[in-house]
């Protein structure tokens, strides 16, 4: 696989699958890791990636599950290129797909109801939340510079069939626009998990399950502490990275 400047390839530690990334743009966290691992998938199901980045989430998904299929979508056309690639390096092609394209238009470009799972890491910040990253495409990724939460949120539930379920990983102190945007698009949260850094630190990350035309109950899972002391992780995050 031919490498272009400034990337490199990474091992995901998961049935030996390998992904390209750039540092110099963007490369993944332990975000997409955890929401991978709170993902739940049916075996033959369905899945679309919003926001896919360099495909992380749906390469892990092609480890982690059963899906029948996995659609990415990305507007920026580079980390596209690379999710391409890195499909192609794990020899995915026939299980991943990845579309160029805007999550604005996510159900023009495949239609409504045809989605039984949408997985999305959208970008945390509006315009009112820190100060945006100069290079572009890191701020596209972090800030709400293409999409806003409720443009992910209301196509994530047009692409959903009835009875779909929508996975996304935020920040807690978005909770309440979330769940607001989400129940007026009938996403109705069903599931939540806080992520701490530590045991005695406020949680810094949300992992979210809404269901398509759900009835109102949601299950709050135990939080999932990430480091038991600095520099090592808890056993739950060992487990989720697959080390």
């Amino acid at each position: 696989m031919e490498l272009k400047a400034g990337e490199r390839i990474d091992d995901l530690q998961r049935n030996g699958y390998q992904i390209i990334q750039n540092e110099g743009k963007f490369c993944f966290g332990m975000d997409a890791v955890l929401l991978s691992g709170f993902v739940k998938v049916k075996p033959g199901e369905q899945v679309l990636d919003l926001g896919t980045g360099t495909g992380i989430i749906p390469i892990l998904l092609s480890a982690k599950t059963e899906a029948e299929h996995l659609t990415a979508l990305e507007i920026q056309e580079e980390s596209a290129d690379m999710a391409k690639r890195s499909v192609e390096l794990n020899r995915l092609a026939d299980k991943i797909s990845v579309v160029t394209g805007d999550i604005k238009e996510a159900s023009k470009l495949f239609g409504k109801a045809v989605f039984d799972v949408v997985t999305t890491n959208p970008p945390y910040m509006n315009d009112k939340h820190g100060m945006k990253n100069p290079d572009l495409p890191k701020a596209i990724a972090r800030h709400e510079v293409l999409c806003s939460l409720e443009d992910v949120i209301r196509e994530a539930s047009y692409v959903l069939k009835p009875n779909g379920r929508f996975y996304m990983v935020h920040r807690p102190f978005r909770l309440a626009e979330i769940f607001a945007v989400m129940q007026k698009y009938k996403l109705e949260p069903k599931a939540m998990r806080l992520v701490h850094p530590f045991a005695d630190k406020e949680p810094n990350m949300v992992l979210i399950e809404g269901l398509k035309g759900g009835k109102s109950m949601i299950k709050i899972a135990p939080p999932l502490i990430v480091y038991k002391e600095p520099g090592v992780y808890t056993d739950e995050i060992y487990d989720v990275y697959g080390y």
